[in-house]
């Protein structure tokens, strides 16, 4: 029993070793589960030469199904001619014992089929890997790009929270977001993107993008960032290669703040002293359209109790509400939901959003606390002249 204890953890690391190469695709990986699946298969053959009403040929379809979820094209195929020969051996010992039957000619068929179309559609996985490992792949490739647009943890004084619906529950959406942190934090950068598509459909092009700004944000300015944005998709020739997107740099010592849009529906900022959500007026060309797009960007400053919001068009648009209505209908929704505080208010926005055929998403930014009365000349919105990419 002791030599068992020691032996055991040896036989787990084992295993667990061959299921990481398993999921990252090495040929190591990729021989040890055709090992596995050709002596389940070998034992299946066993069996029906024992006995075939115990196992007949149709079990064979278990193995070669699993190689399905968990084999290469090539290793595929070596199972599949294993399995062949061995349903030949045992449908012949078979026939030799008790002669051929229809109900075994139909098996046979039926077996015939499942080779063929389980070997059609592995030949079609372009990523060249079966279809789990293939999804575990663009699914830690869409979580690692996601985890740039996780907002840091934010000094005292400050909150972010955001919330995002993809369109019809996918799991990959053309709505993301962007942030970096300043390392002595006190500058915050976040930017809001809607890639043109909805769902699947802009899915990929979503994650190429989100990597290209999440690699560039804190090291470009603003409109140098955009810029590079703009640039990437044009490069691109995407059928639809366009993009809205909204920026907001804030400075957490002070409050104060700017916001440069891109074609992105307009931001909201929250005004404590009145309780409404104000119209902010940056405006601009949607990315990926022209290659000097002209931007118009505001400034002001956030008082404790004050607070942006920043959405897609989602939220606001569908086909029975037109887009202005729908920006009204926010302020009006938005301010019953803060007015009993900020805790999970993009959550409970989403939830109020009539489910439709685009994605969703939410962001806002607090500073929570008692709004002091501001000074003169401070708190609001003001404008700078439209500037153009250079």
């Amino acid at each position: 029993m002791a030599g068992l204890r020691r032996a055991l953890p040896n036989v787990a690391s084992y295993v667990d070793d061959r299921i990481v190469r398993w999921r990252t695709g090495t040929s190591e990986g990729q021989v040890a589960v055709l090992l596995a699946l050709i002596f389940l298969s070998a034992g299946i053959m066993f069996v029906s030469l024992i006995s075939y009403n115990t196992f007949p040929a149709a079990t064979f379809v278990i193995p070669m199904l699993l190689g399905t979820m968990a084999l290469r094209y090539k290793p595929l195929l070596a199972l599949v001619m294993f399995i062949v020969v061995a349903t030949a051996i045992t449908v012949t010992h078979e026939t030799i014992s008790s002669g051929m039957t229809t109900g075994r000619i139909s098996t046979l068929v039926v077996m015939a089929v499942v080779a063929v179309l389980v070997l059609f559609e592995s030949s079609r996985h372009r990523s060249g890997l079966p279809g789990p490992l293939g999804e575990a792949m663009l699914v830690e490739l869409k979580d690692r790009l996601q985890a740039q647009g996780v907002v840091p943890p934010l000094p005292e004084g400050w909150r972010s929270q955001s919330a995002m619906l993809s369109a019809g529950g996918a799991k990959f959406a053309g709505d993301f977001l962007v942030a970096n942190l300043s390392e002595d934090e006190t500058r915050l950068e976040m930017v809001l993107v809607d890639v043109c598509g909805k769902g699947v459909a802009a899915g990929t092009q979503s994650l190429q993008f989100a990597g290209a700004l999440g690699g560039l944000i804190g090291a470009l300015p603003p409109l140098g960032l955009f810029s590079a944005g703009n640039d990437f998709l044009i490069r691109q020739n995407w059928d639809e290669g366009f993009a809205t997107a909204v920026h907001v740099l804030v400075n957490l010592t002070t409050g104060d703040y700017s916001i440069i849009n891109a074609g992105h529906p307009p931001a909201l900022r929250w005004e404590a002293t009145t309780g409404v959500w104000e119209i902010d007026g940056a405006r601009g060309t949607a990315l990926g359209i022209m290659k000097r797009p002209d931007f118009h960007q505001t400034t002001g400053r956030l008082e404790p109790g004050d607070a942006l919001m920043f959405y897609t068009d989602g939220v606001v648009e569908s086909r029975t509400q037109d887009f202005t209505a729908g920006i009204e209908w926010l302020r009006t929704e938005a301010a019953t939901i803060v007015s009993h505080g900020f805790e999970q208010a993009p959550r409970r926005i989403l939830k109020l959003v009539t489910s439709g055929d685009d994605d969703r998403a939410v962001l806002i930014l607090s500073r929570p606390g008692a709004r002091k009365r501001p000074a003169e000349g401070t708190g609001s919105s003001a404008s700078r002249p439209n500037l153009a990419l250079p």
